[in-house]
């Protein structure tokens, strides 16, 4: 397996790419726009003008776009991957997209006679710049193990979570966690800082004790420094945040705190932070939303 199509060169796809030729993968990949991918391409990726020509006799092709939708156009769209890739070939999505998207691909994909996986990734554009993602991974078992190497050109915590669409209900928990754990970092910083604490101080005192965690190490520095720069975009927190809630809802489950952080980003998007980081959900602590609850 050293031939890879691969579809989604964005904050995060860019470093898996140059990770994936690193390790000697050949990787062939398509953009909407050639512009934005000419330093990989430079690199050594082969450029395409189509899905279609990219995904075309390759052992595997990876897709890590934005939404669902973009998920269902470049599977499903006449003469896109479905329609072009070579019966046989490994389709991996890696995009957090819908689970019952996720079946949907495996069952359309294995009657065609390809072998498909769900595998999410977390990390961040951190853990992709560095190889160190974590892979979550959905679809039969001899799929996974077979792609096992692959996925270690991108990431060190690779696991393989159960059936189609199980990658994918990982992602959610994960997505979960980090909703509860980075409103919780915010309000402990907007607290700090109302109180008279020097943020750095109240930084390095809390990062090694119980309360200690990934969103804080990564995210703490950032928002000292008013830095919303997207390592992960808003927008795409809000669209995983959605899926997790509509999953939720049909098993029954209340996520409280995951819907209220939601329409907390809702709100910050409609006041045009969708394009920064997830990090900017500080932005909702700021003095003109604090109050903003309160009786008058």
């Amino acid at each position: 397996m050293r031939k890879i199509g691969f579809i989604g060169v964005g904050i995060m796809g860019r470093s898996m790419v140059r990770n994936l030729m690193k390790e000697g993968y050949e990787v062939h990949i398509y953009a909407r726009t050639k512009a934005k991918v000419e330093d990989v391409i430079s690199e050594g990726a082969v450029f395409h003008d189509s899905i279609a020509e990219c995904v075309k006799d390759r052992d595997a092709v990876i897709t890590i776009v934005g939404f669902p939708q973009d998920v269902e156009e470049v599977y499903f769209d006449s003469g896109n991957i479905l329609d072009s890739a070579s019966p046989g070939t490994y389709l991996i999505d890696m995009t957090t997209t819908s689970p019952m998207l996720a079946e949907k691909i495996c069952e359309e994909g294995t009657k065609r006679g390809f072998h498909v996986l769900d595998a999410p990734v977390t990390g961040g554009d951190t853990g992709a710049k560095e190889g160190t993602l974590s892979i979550l991974v959905g679809g039969e078992r001899q799929d996974y193990e077979a792609c096992h190497p692959l996925f270690e050109a991108m990431g060190t915590n690779i696991n393989y979570e159960g059936k189609a669409g199980s990658g994918q209900h990982c992602k959610l928990a994960n997505q979960i966690m980090i909703a509860g754990t980075l409103s919780g970092v915010c309000e402990a910083l907007t607290y700090a800082k109302e109180k008279g604490l020097d943020p750095d101080t109240f930084m390095k005192s809390v990062a090694t004790g119980a309360a200690g965690s990934r969103q804080l190490d990564l995210y703490g520095p950032k928002i000292i420094a008013g830095d919303y720069a997207p390592g992960f975009f808003m927008k795409h927190f809000i669209k995983d945040m959605k899926l997790a809630l509509i999953e939720a809802n049909k098993s029954g489950i209340d996520l409280g705190v995951l819907s209220q952080v939601l329409a907390n980003c809702e709100e910050l998007e409609a006041e045009g932070c969708g394009e920064l980081g997830t990090q900017a959900l500080m932005k909702f602590y700021d003095e003109e939303h604090r109050y903003s609850g309160e009786e008058e």
